[in-house]
């Protein structure tokens, strides 16, 4: 017979803990220092997620809201200014009619985009020749015509690109400069810098080519109240593409106009109508900035 052999001691060796019987908790020492490796989990985990500053959610929700709010009233005139507009622009119109129209959106918009902004005597632009900047925007958008109401101020001149519903170029060109079909976008060619929401295209031409000039009392806060009127009065002209549009010039038009004249209304809404770009060469009221070669 073999000989039986004892048992090695190996004192790094622990025996394996039983589970204890039924209706017995285990040691206390045993569960404290998962319970602490537990804590310090739920603590690391709480400090990676903390939410982001109040601040910034309310103004990225007021952004958000302000914007798809602009969308879906815009989504709801379009067809009913379209229906009450008469659809085919091409067809002859009333004169008085679309003169006392066009003449009470002016006066709905007084004094903005009517004449050259004062200088405040604190030179902050660096310009020293006239900037190129391109516009996209279609004439019954009340956020485009807050822009166009700072060009004119400033005497600024611009390329105009107009996006009109149902537009078959600018619009593709909208979405592949900035990612999305939103309205106005400013391209300044002078400085690289391309940027969405009127609001803060406004302050920015403002800060750049101002001058020391400041908004018009009135001219960001009034459009949400006024900005409407024209887009109303004018039935949506200037908001949609009109299907049997083709022909493109081979060069860019030019128009010498500001924003709140009457009757350069007209043009405007037919060059947007028609989707043909022009360069808008403002000739507010006022001492004259730049001049055009």
């Amino acid at each position: 017979m073999l000989p039986l052999a004892l048992p090695t001691h190996h004192p790094h060796l622990r025996p394996a803990s039983r589970p204890p019987p039924p209706g017995c908790s285990p040691p206390a020492r045993a569960a404290r220092p998962r319970l602490l490796r537990r804590r310090s989990s739920y603590a690391l985990a709480f400090t990676r997620a903390q939410p982001p500053r109040a601040e910034s959610v309310e103004t990225e929700t007021s952004t958000a809201a302000a914007t798809s709010s602009s969308s879906s009233i815009l989504s709801f005139l379009c067809p009913l200014l379209k229906f009450f507009g008469g659809g085919d622009p091409s067809q002859e119109r009333n004169d008085i009619v679309e003169a006392a129209t066009s003449s009470l959106s002016s006066l709905a918009r007084l004094p903005w985009g009517s004449s050259v902004a004062t200088s405040s005597g604190e030179n902050v632009s660096t310009a020293t020749s006239a900037p190129i900047l391109q516009l996209y925007e279609f004439e019954a958008c009340p956020f485009c015509r807050r822009v166009r109401e700072a060009l004119t101020e400033l005497d600024l001149s611009a390329e105009v690109y107009p996006c009109p519903k149902g537009s078959m170029r600018h619009r593709d060109v909208v979405r592949k400069i900035g990612g999305k079909e939103q309205f106005p976008l400013l391209v300044d060619a002078s400085t690289g810098v391309t940027m969405y929401e009127s609001g803060d295209i406004v302050k920015y031409l403002f800060r750049q080519y101002g001058e020391g000039k400041r908004p018009s009392f009135g001219l960001l806060e009034s459009t949400i109240f006024t900005g409407w009127v024209p887009t109303l009065l004018r039935a949506g002209r200037g908001m949609t593409f009109w299907g049997k549009a083709d022909a493109v010039p081979a060069e860019k038009l030019e128009l010498f106009s500001f924003e709140n004249n009457s009757y350069a209304r007209f043009v405007r809404e037919a060059l947007c109508e028609l989707e043909l770009p022009y360069v808008l060469q403002n000739v507010g009221e006022g001492p004259r900035r730049w001049i055009c070669c």
